[in-house]
């Protein structure tokens, strides 16, 4: 169909290191997996949205950062009877102030404002992230 290329159902192919790392000597795809990406470079003109699973705990992730565009950061737990409970804990640092979540919650993060380190503590059930920005590309405009 002619709209077909609006609809993307996977991740496009990793550029590098994805931010966690496995612990414990685990495939990165034991701790976490990437599941659905999109920005510019997949479909021209789309905001970027990156999603994944959280499987297990994870060390540290990004260091602290800031983007010159707002962000929204996003993590869901899976418990079909509370859709509140995170189903783990999520320390998630916002302009110097550390915050341990433990319900399902959308961080919003105002342009230029320190971010980070970000860190899944706790993996009691699949966690689902989502971050997303009014920016074609993550990592800055598109090439």
């Amino acid at each position: 169909m002619r709209t077909d290329k609006y609809i993307v159902i996977q991740a496009k192919p990793s550029e590098g290191d994805i931010p966690f790392v496995a612990q414990e000597n685990l495939p990165a795809r034991d701790v976490m997996e990437r599941v659905i990406d999109l920005d510019s470079g997949v479909i021209k003109g789309a905001f970027y949205v990156d999603t994944a699973w959280f499987w297990k705990a994870t060390p540290p992730g990004p260091q602290s950062h800031a983007h010159p565009f707002p962000e929204v950061l996003g993590f869901f737990g899976t418990n079909p009877k509370d859709p509140h409970d995170l189903c783990g804990e999520v320390e998630l640092w916002i302009d110097g102030e550390k915050h341990l979540l433990h319900e399902s919650f959308l961080a919003f993060i105002p342009k230029d404002m320190k971010h980070c380190p970000l860190r899944i503590t706790r993996v009691d059930r699949p966690i689902f992230h989502f971050s997303t920005g009014p920016q074609t590309m993550y990592g800055g405009e598109e090439k």
